[in-house]
């Protein structure tokens, strides 16, 4: 029987970090975001006439960007149907699925869409409803915020809350795993 990082007394950080090797992430080809509570801090805002809005980080979009530079493609799956999730996916030029009542069932025909292996794909979740997608990729991604549901899947926990560069550093790993050495 396998011992937990906590019993052991060690942080439970060290242990996830382990699990991200460099070849691992050099594999990936697609990462697939949730939204709300990924690239947000999961509040709404409402105004008056019931339109809502909700708060993203801006250094993500240089994230995004330095994927595609190691020609790693994303996505974002979100079970909500809001405007907004469409909206700041324009804005940031990666894909978007909305108002996905099965996650697992859309990612899975990307994977098929694209010539993509699950073990090709890295799943960046916070909630529950982002558990099956994440048990599915090669590597699971948690924002430091996620449910702790979540976390016990999450082959690393970032050190960012979502909505607050979470997506940004996710980028950044796998960017620096992935660029040229020169």
């Amino acid at each position: 029987m396998a011992l937990s990082p906590r019993f052991l007394g060690i942080r439970e950080e060290f242990f996830l970090m382990r699990k991200l090797s460099r070849e691992r992430l050099r594999k990936i080809r697609l990462v697939a975001f949730d939204f709300d509570g990924v690239f947000t801090d999961n509040r709404v805002y409402v105004d008056q006439d019931g339109k809502e809005m909700v708060c993203c980080w801006r250094s993500d979009g240089i994230g995004l960007e330095r994927l595609t530079e190691v020609g790693v493609r994303a996505v974002v799956i979100s079970r909500e149907p809001n405007p907004v999730v469409v909206k700041r996916c324009e804005k940031l030029g990666i894909e978007c699925l909305t108002g996905v009542k099965d996650k697992l069932s859309a990612l899975k025909h990307i994977l098929e869409r694209e010539g993509i292996e699950p073990e090709q794909v890295c799943f960046v979740g916070n909630d529950t409803p982002d558990i099956e997608c994440m048990r599915f990729a090669g590597l699971a991604i948690a924002v430091r915020d996620c449910h702790p549901e979540v976390r016990a899947e999450a082959d690393y926990i970032t050190r960012n809350p979502g909505g607050r560069g979470a997506v940004r550093e996710v980028c950044d790993i796998i960017y620096r795993a992935k660029k040229p050495t020169s």
